[in-house]
């Protein structure tokens, strides 16, 4: 059997620079794997040339090349060969059935005696037709082909097997919770796959499935079986079919700018954006920006599920913050332009620690507004069926690889990303492992901006909080003391019409207790705004009438936390904290624990 080289052209369309396209023809052309799972984004359009087609045509499309027979098995569908292949692979058949091997004797002498090989050129086309429905046989059929290829057949085969995730599932990784069929085709396809003459041939086969981890284990944790990811489309390719599409549909105006149209569209899959141009093409009027982002939204929600992410649009901006002067300042001289660097040079993210009720959550999402980025809710990426956690990570990688800046805003943080110690359960474990990877990617450094959100910030991963993730920058939010805490007041006071200074003065002296947080400003502000009262004594008797739910301790250990975590001198309420204070607060912390406080 010859080998043949699965040539890798190069150019300036995407059809000849996708770089999954590269890698697979490497390993096929080395002989590192003979088994290799096609997944990522598999079920976009890629242009071969002159169109933009499915996945498995493209790269048949790319491998139709001398000296290489293509071999298709789609879901529910016959074993497909062309016609010329199918005659070769027939007579290649009859000759293995009857234990002659084509290089030793003629071909023109299996073809002629057609009384010893009618019979198996027969049993060759109804294996053929019964494959169709019956994908157990049709998995065997193709293991039997590729033996019979390495005694009677010079070409080499490259067989491409479609929704191997579905004919090879997963389940809960246990076989005994399998049907026989199911149970038959991973048997067959861990020997074929596993048989040392087989990767030891020239013979290739392609398992096309959205993950590897939806293939049962049996086969997907096989050293000799290799995955090539399929990446979301990049910017080159979005202009390209932006422009084709322009071309093919007649429309030469391209919306505005083919680039301006293009940046916008990122983590737009080609199926999304043929809609939108479509759309376009319909109504005569340009692409706007309203449009584009509510189609990005849709597509990832859609990916994703609503129940994993969402798109949130910040109302309120830094402008909107009462008190927290010194943090404020903090945000907009150093934060905010180092999140905005494009490059090595931008922060991953920060942590945001602090007690219950301090206003993380309302602070940071001003950030977030600040920024002018897409802001991406992480809600649940954990799923209670088998393998799919996986599934949805991965989704979740290849939509923020391909979106060209966005911000991961994590509320609770150390209840979502879970954590990687012995107590926890292994699809957590390795879920938080793969976020820290994320997190620290260099490819993702300028365009994925992570924001966690806790009060438990100790409950956070080490990983995690560890520099080069958001452990670069640990921000504690405090409750409000001095002006700050009297700015809070005024605010609370506003819809009164009675505060003057020495009613403010007697609530931040006497009136509120020193620990009180940003929620309960809030709340008062809002009960005073339902039931106005009528003077400054009717509004004392509502301040002294409300009380702080008894969560003081918890809060307290929140706090401390939140300070023995902080990664800069100058968020502290003392900058010059010394070492023997940060051991009192962790002695506090520990008294606390006692007292089971956590």
């Amino acid at each position: 059997m010859s080998t043949v080289a699965i040539q890798v052209p190069t150019g300036d369309l995407p059809s000849t620079s996708y770089p999954f396209f590269g890698n697979l023809a490497r390993i096929i052309n080395s002989g590192q794997a003979r088994s290799i799972v096609i997944s990522g984004n598999i079920y976009d359009l890629y242009f071969d040339g002159k169109q933009y087609v499915p996945l498995m045509p493209f790269i048949q499309a790319k491998t139709q090349i001398p000296g290489l027979i293509q071999v298709i098995y789609e879901l529910n569908g016959p074993v497909r060969v062309s016609d010329e292949d199918k005659t070769k692979l027939r007579e290649a058949w009859a000759a293995w059935k009857n234990g002659i091997a084509t290089d030793a004797i003629p071909m023109r002498e299996v073809l002629n005696d057609g009384s010893k090989f009618e019979l198996r050129r027969r049993e060759f086309d109804q294996y053929l037709r019964d494959a169709i429905g019956n994908a157990t046989q049709a998995l065997e059929f193709l293991r039997q082909l590729t033996i019979c290829s390495r005694t009677c057949l010079k070409e080499n085969l490259l067989i491409m097997i479609e929704g191997a995730d579905m004919l090879l599932p997963s389940g809960d990784g246990d076989v005994a919770r399998m049907n026989d069929a199911q149970v038959r085709r991973i048997a067959i396809v861990t020997d074929w796959f596993g048989d040392p003459s087989f990767f030891g041939g020239k013979d290739t086969v392609l398992l096309f499935a959205e993950s590897r981890s939806l293939i049962h284990p049996r086969i997907a944790r096989l050293p000799q079986v290799l995955s090539v990811d399929v990446s979301a489309p990049d910017l080159a390719s979005r202009k390209h079919f932006i422009q084709w599409h322009s071309v093919s549909s007649g429309n030469r105006s391209v919306p505005q700018s083919a680039d301006t149209v293009a940046e916008a569209t990122a983590g737009l899959s080609l199926h999304a954006m043929r809609q939108l141009l479509l759309a376009a093409d319909y109504s005569q009027k340009p692409i706007n920006r309203q449009d584009i982002t509510l189609q990005v939204e849709q597509f990832i929600q859609s990916q994703l599920g609503e129940d994993v992410i969402e798109f949130k649009k910040p109302s309120q901006s830094l402008k909107d913050v009462i008190g927290f002067s010194k943090l404020k300042e903090f945000l907009h001289t150093y934060l905010i332009p180092r999140m905005k660097l494009p490059d090595d040079r931008a922060l991953p993210g920060a942590a945001i620690a602090g007690p219950i009720g301090g206003g993380k959550t309302f602070i940071f999402e001003a950030v977030a507004a600040e920024l002018d980025m897409p802001v991406l809710v992480l809600k649940n990426i954990r799923s209670q069926w088998f393998g799919q956690t996986d599934v949805i990570f991965e989704r979740l990688k290849r939509v923020l690889e391909a979106l060209e800046q966005v911000v991961i805003f994590v509320d609770e943080a150390d209840t979502q990303l879970g954590s990687v110690g012995e107590g926890a359960h292994e699809t957590e474990r390795r879920l938080t492992g793969k976020i820290q990877g994320m997190m620290s990617d260099p490819r993702l450094r300028g365009k994925v901006i992570w924001l966690l959100m806790t009060a438990r910030i100790h409950l956070l991963s080490p990983d995690i909080r560890r520099p080069g993730r958001v452990g670069d920058l640990i921000i504690p939010i405090l409750d409000p003391v001095g002006e700050d805490r009297k700015e809070f007041i005024r605010w609370m006071l506003k819809p009164t019409n009675l505060g003057d200074d020495v009613l403010v003065d007697w609530l931040d002296m006497e009136g509120l207790e020193q620990d009180f947080s940003s929620a309960g400003y809030a709340a008062l502000r809002s009960q005073l705004k339902a039931i106005p009262p009528k003077d400054q004594e009717e509004l004392k008797s509502t301040i002294r009438d409300f009380m702080q739910p008894a969560i003081k301790q918890t809060r307290r250990y929140q706090t401390l936390q939140a300070l023995v975590n902080c990664t800069r001198r100058s968020l502290l309420p003392d900058p010059s904290i010394s070492d023997k204070d940060r051991a009192l607060m962790e002695d506090e912390i520990r008294l606390l624990e006692l007292q089971g406080i956590r």
